[in-house]
């Protein structure tokens, strides 16, 4: 359990024992529900992480369905509207 030995889980009881004495069980019932408090905030907080990866992951998925062909048509009026280049065509020395 908890990759300890019995030895070292017997030392902690004995310990225990002498630190709290009576109210051992007091004690080990206030660790318990601090213990799934925490245990709980961690899971809220991993849900909201998970809620948000899935909300991006639907934006990356949206904009890769976008039409290819909408946006090549755009980009093919602004490529007609440019003007030649003016500069003369190089001609080899003959």
């Amino acid at each position: 359990m908890f990759g300890l030995s019995f030895f070292e889980m017997s030392v902690i009881g004995i310990i225990a024992v002498v630190l709290f004495g009576g109210n051992l069980p007091e004690v080990a019932r206030k660790f318990g529900s601090t213990y799934s408090q925490l245990r709980r905030s961690l899971q809220e907080v991993q849900q909201q992480f998970r809620e948000a990866q899935r909300e991006v992951d639907r934006a990356m998925t949206i904009n890769d369905k976008a039409p290819v062909n909408s946006s090549s048509t755009m980009y093919e009026d602004d490529e007609d509207d440019t003007p030649e280049p003016s500069a003369p065509k190089f001609k080899p020395p003959s």
